[in-house]
């Protein structure tokens, strides 16, 4: 392989900034640059220069060999000060050294994803935690990075295979006398995979809403206070706020951590019957988001709930308790009361939800999981049928523990790795 480099820490001034080195040539193209000779994973302190014998830096120096590094090979690691004239001057002449090239974006993951150092559900888990801005997104994302999914892939692949062998046994004995039914251990192993990828699908769209955010709207007519409760809930002044009616228009979004949980409010246009084509769309467009938020908040004013009716779990509230005294659940969004109270609500609301979280955190993998519960019940249904059915039940099995392989990349993932490595920084 080519030997690569890049930048591997943001790019503007810092304390320290980390060039990274990868492949066959790292080490010889550090040591042109003044670092020495290096032992493998001991630290040396050493004054760079270039070719001229000009100093760039003094930098510690790290070099890791083939087998032991991130990408699985000879790796070597600059820690320069981080200025960003200091990066630019060690970059420079790294880029003059025939024997690199500048690492495209994803690549020293990509590499070590083709080396056996990480498979394909924890390069995801590493690209969601270097996107992680809660809690929340964070301990997902280290429990994907750590391989808890590849884990599970190879119980389920290991239990579907001596499946498949069971019946196998019963296809090459067909002419002959077999004293042993396999189909109930079959069945047995089939009900187990199953059960699992059924918890793995439903905690699925948890996991996902935990790395993209859940959505909370809050509904409710006209001039119920939505704006002003949004604001209270920012902690600014997000929303325009008005006396007069139908102020809001269009669904405003505000990003929000509550105990390290990554949810979104939108404050949504008022709902009512209305003959102005403008408040006419922002209704629309109101009902359909509310339709698709993971919570409501439904923010009375008259009593009434307009357009829409709660679902389970949704909070009904009153609002504007600084002017008039109601029973239950009342906020403030302009003196702030109840505040607080509602976000202990919501917070506990979806802190349930997110308990039920699967390993599973990725489309792509609810996609698979499904596909195998798909194909494990047919196989089931054709076990059913005799041994004279057992060559199609164990090609069921066959396609069952195919799907569940591309989960952690083994098959048919090649048309993914451009899509997925792309999001990745030149560092990475």
């Amino acid at each position: 392989m080519d030997t690569i480099y890049a930048l591997a820490t943001a790019r503007g001034k810092a304390g320290v900034a980390v060039v990274r080195l990868s492949g066959p040539n790292s080490h010889a193209a550090v040591t042109r640059l003044g670092a020495g000779n290096l032992v493998p994973r001991k630290p040396v302190l050493r004054l760079l220069k270039s070719a001229d014998g000009t100093p760039l830096d003094e930098a510690l120096v790290l070099f890791f060999e083939k087998g032991a590094s991130f990408t699985g090979e000879d790796v070597a690691e600059l820690q320069l000060h981080g200025s960003i004239a200091t990066v630019n001057a060690v970059l420079r002449v790294l880029s003059t050294d025939r024997s690199l090239r500048l690492a495209e974006p994803g690549e020293f993951t990509r590499r070590a994803l083709e080396n056996g150092r990480l498979d394909l559900a924890q390069v995801e888990g590493l690209s969601d935690l270097i996107e992680a801005d809660t809690e929340a997104q964070r301990v997902q994302a280290l429990k994907t990075l750590s391989g808890a999914l590849g884990d599970l892939a190879e119980v389920w692949r290991t239990k579907l295979i001596r499946a498949a062998a069971l019946l196998e046994a019963t296809i090459d004995f067909a002419d002959e006398d077999v004293p042993v039914d396999v189909s109930p251990e079959v069945n047995a192993l089939i009900d187990d995979v199953l059960a699992e990828l059924e918890r793995e699908k439903s905690g699925s769209f948890v996991a996902e809403r935990i790395r993209e955010g859940f959505e909370v709207a809050i509904v409710g007519e006209p001039n119920a206070g939505k704006s002003t409760l949004l604001n209270a809930l920012a902690g600014r002044d997000a929303a325009i706020t008005s006396d007069i009616a139908g102020t809001t228009r269009d669904v405003i979004e505000v990003r929000m951590d509550l105990r390290g949980l990554p949810v979104t409010i939108l404050d949504t246009a008022g709902l009512r019957e209305t003959d102005d084509v403008v408040e006419s769309i922002g209704i629309r467009r109101a009902l359909d988001r509310a339709a698709a938020s993971d919570l409501r908040i439904f923010l009375l004013s008259s009593g009434d709930i307009a357009l829409i009716e709660p679902r389970d779990d949704d909070v009904v509230v009153h609002g504007k308790s600084d002017l008039a005294a109601t029973d239950g659940l009342s906020v403030s969004g302009k003196t702030g009361e109840g505040v607080a109270d509602l976000i202990d609500l919501i917070t506990g609301i979806l802190e349930r939800r997110a308990s039920g979280v699967a390993t599973a955190t990725h489309e792509r993998h609810r996609i698979a999981v499904e596909r195998g519960i798909e194909a494990l019940g047919i196989a089931k249904i054709e076990v059913s049928h005799g041994a004279e059915r057992a060559e199609i039940a164990a090609e069921e099995l066959r396609t069952a523990i195919r799907t569940l392989d591309s989960l952690v990349g083994r098959v048919d993932v090649e048309h993914l790795l451009d899509e997925i490595f792309a999001s990745f920084c030149l560092g990475k």
